[in-house]
């Protein structure tokens, strides 16, 4: 079955010399882009940017070896999405934290050659019979991601019921570093934040943001640029937003890392989350046939550019 819908996938999807749809781990189908800027790797599981390379340099972003690649389970690492709600469910524990939309498989809409060097894909996900068993309303989800020498993605979240909905998200994204314990993260100064790793409470960040124990903060009403200064790396990974008035940086550390199945014990060097959300205070509210963009571009640039 997996190689039937690959095939039908590349007749209907493909694009010579830039895209083409593979089989991965447990037969779960990505596209893999490859232009003159990067490459990179979406898994049609959670609409799952997995990778992404731009030419001449390391990962922009950190993927667990032990990813368990089940259907059940969100991939460990890149940029999972949550939807329709950040972290866990308000009110009802019993449903899956950061939402579905991690771990339903999406459809492919189109692809695009814009150039040489961008190369766009389109996913999406309705509510369907699984869905409303979680979250009984009607939606439709649409994500463009372009790959070039930045990276692109919108996702476009839209009400296509007759009542009102509220709904948290994130781009989760995983950056990879080459030690954690050497970035700052740049661009939050001065900004209060919910520190879930003290009992919620509210404080303010009055510098850049050192890692040096496990990280949980929801950074409120950000809308500026995050920047990550990797000296390991010789490098700086730029977060742009927009539909986002809040930022989510988190670190396991060394005992929770411990405790992730899908993560190595050491693995929490490697990587921090600065996240692209909706989170917090910053609820979103969709009548009947609105839409909500949440859109985010990172790109690389050298330490003294």
């Amino acid at each position: 079955m997996t190689n039937r819908a690959i095939d039908s996938l590349n007749q209907e999807f493909h694009i010579n010399g830039y895209l083409l749809f593979k089989e991965g781990p447990n037969g779960f189908i990505f596209a893999q882009i490859n232009n003159g800027s990067a490459s990179a790797q979406i898994f049609l599981h959670g609409a799952h940017l997995t990778s992404f390379i731009p030419n001449d340099q390391e990962p922009v972003l950190f993927l667990s070896a032990l990813s368990q690649f089940k259907s059940s389970k969100a991939i460990r690492g890149g940029i999972p999405i949550s939807w329709p709600w950040f972290a866990d469910h308000p009110t009802d524990s019993s449903k899956p934290a950061h939402g579905f939309a991690r771990t339903s498989l999406w459809e492919v809409r189109g692809t695009k050659s814009v150039s040489k060097d961008e190369t766009q894909i389109t996913l999406g996900l309705r509510d369907n019979e699984e869905t409303r068993k979680i979250w009984d309303y009607s939606f439709d989800l649409q994500i463009v991601i372009n790959i070039g020498k930045e990276l692109n993605s919108e996702l476009t979240m839209t009400n296509c019921g007759k009542e009102d909905f509220t709904i948290t998200s994130a781009f989760h994204s995983y950056y990879n570093v080459g030690d954690v314990s050497d970035i700052a993260i740049h661009g939050l100064e001065g900004k209060n934040y919910i520190n879930k790793v003290d009992n919620f409470t509210k404080e303010t960040q009055e510098c850049p943001i050192k890692i040096t124990d496990e990280t949980d903060r929801i950074y409120l009403d950000t809308i500026s640029d995050c920047v990550i200064f990797d000296p390991s790396l010789s490098r700086k990974i730029r977060i742009r937003k927009s539909g986002s008035n809040s930022t989510v940086v988190w670190n396991p550390w060394m005992e929770k890392a411990k405790q992730m199945k899908d993560l190595g014990d050491q693995d929490y060097l490697n990587f921090v989350c600065v996240e692209t959300t909706n989170a917090g205070t910053d609820l979103i509210t969709l009548v009947p046939n609105q839409q909500h963009k949440l859109r985010m571009n990172v790109s690389v640039e050298g330490l003294t550019s």
